[in-house]
């Protein structure tokens, strides 16, 4: 059976729970089978060696993982030869082997028991698309006075992307906190992540790190998973895809928009490669008239604001709950947190330069130095804070800076969680709930912070 043919017999068959398992249960099971690769750290002492090592990277076609200041994380696939010669003479500092599993989709749905957030085994590995979307219609039949299903519209391949509203009876209005998984498809984790997340939210006040009651004050939307034509493509084909999965480009030769890079906010048509900054050599140079990325670039942002129909969608969702432009801020949404992996870095906007901060940026920071220290509390996990053009480059048409300006979202966040670069976007399944509960420390902290600020006991 078709992945997508089961997505959509789940939906027809109108979250029946038990239907639904009857004719999956032993559909899926997953190969042990693994591929070994290589992360290799690139030392950059300078702009233009960053440069350079980007530019033979892009001609030689190799996966970029990470881009900071000083380095530069490359894969190399186990088809690959290894290094190209023009990058052999660069200082590199680690080589790291990443072994990956190749699973493929597999439903053991029974075996999950989400009665309980410390006894379930759904958190003791990864899942694909079809167990992501199970996960949320079960939370609703569990909890059916607190989780609504969100309908936010289909991807690009017709999948239906789906979230949760999850909310308690109130004769008050509540404050809105939103938080996403990655709109990148391999950041596994960043999924992994928001479903712990609202499980924990739901989860008995008697367990351990339940967030429960952080629902008296608050109504969280979660959208797991908001990229499911990318995310599922690694599961089933290529476990490091990055982008969506819409036919672009001339001929429609090319697979795929950069996601974050394709909100309405200072978006640009040209991507060749992230730049970090503009140091005084470069702001010396001539400026020339930016050519349209490739389509088939790592990081093309589309030929338009918003062509990414699972981009288009979010927006429309943020339209609908907090308004924008004038109308915004209506729907009393105030905190929105982009999950994504991997650094260990927690930033606020801006995205598109690097040298301007928001107006609310002394506030902002504050929460986000008293989000790290509760999320180094927990496992000791160190987090960087800043602009997220300070910690990475220059990025227009970034989320965060769409609904910290368009939304009116004062607490606006990315979180990029484990790790620093040993397993990078492959982090092992046991880290899945390590990850989660200092997530949901910080989470804790940003909204025990607003709600203090609001003057509202939480």
């Amino acid at each position: 059976m078709h992945l997508l043919t089961f997505q959509r017999l789940l939906w027809s068959a109108a979250f029946s729970l038990p239907t639904v398992v009857a004719i999956v249960e032993h559909v899926f099971e997953a190969p042990s089978a693994q591929t070994n690769g290589f992360l290799r750290r690139f030392i950059a002492d300078d702009s233009k060696t960053l440069i350079e090592v980007l530019k033979i990277a892009q001609a030689e076609e190799m996966d970029i993982w990470q881009i900071r200041k000083d380095f530069v994380d490359i894969y190399s696939p186990p088809s690959s030869p290894g290094i190209p010669s023009a990058l052999r003479s660069m200082r590199h500092s680690s080589t790291n082997l990443i072994s990956v599993p190749e699973p493929r989709p597999r439903l053991r749905h029974p075996d999950w028991n989400l009665t309980s957030l410390q006894n379930t085994t759904f958190h003791a590995e990864f899942h694909p698309q079809a167990e992501v979307d199970a996960f949320m219609v079960d939370l609703a039949r569990l909890h059916p006075d607190s989780v609504s299903i969100l309908h936010l519209g289909h991807s690009g391949e017709e999948r239906e992307m789906l979230g949760m509203k999850i909310s308690t009876p109130s004769n008050t209005r509540k404050l809105g906190f939103i938080v996403l998984g990655p709109q990148h498809a391999r950041e596994w984790v960043a999924t992994s992540t928001a479903l712990y997340l609202a499980h924990a939210l739901l989860a008995n006040a008697s367990e351990p790190n339940s967030l429960a009651y952080l629902l008296d004050v608050y109504d969280f939307h979660i959208i797991p998973s908001p990229n499911p034509d990318g995310y599922e493509y690694t599961w089933d084909a290529d476990r490091f895809w990055y982008k969506n999965r819409q036919i672009v480009g001339p001929g429609a030769k090319c697979v795929g928009i950069d996601m974050n890079r394709n909100w309405g906010d200072h978006w640009k048509p040209h991507a060749k490669y992230p730049l970090l900054w503009e140091d005084d050599d470069l702001k010396k140079k001539k400026k020339k008239k930016a050519e349209p990325a490739d389509p088939c670039s790592h990081w093309y942002p589309g030929h338009r604001a918003f062509e990414a129909p699972e981009v288009n969608n979010l927006a429309n969702y943020i339209t609908k709950v907090n308004g924008v432009g004038k109308g915004a801020g209506k729907g009393g949404i105030v905190a929105f947190l982009d999950l994504r992996s991997y650094g260990q870095m927690l930033a606020t906007p801006y995205s598109y330069k690097c040298d301007k901060l928001p107006k609310d940026a002394e506030d902002q920071m504050e929460a986000l130095l008293g989000a790290a220290q509760a999320g180094r509390s927990v496992y000791g996990t160190q987090f960087s804070t800043g602009t997220l053009c300070e910690l990475l480059y220059r990025a227009p048409g970034n989320i965060l800076d769409y609904v910290y300006k368009a939304a009116s979202i004062k607490y606006t966040y990315a979180a990029f969680l484990r790790d620093t670069g040993t397993y990078g976007f492959a982090i092992p399944p046991a880290w899945i709930r390590p990850v989660g509960q200092e997530t949901g420390a910080m989470v804790e902290y940003l909204a025990r912070f607003i709600a203090r600020q609001r003057g509202i006991p939480l």
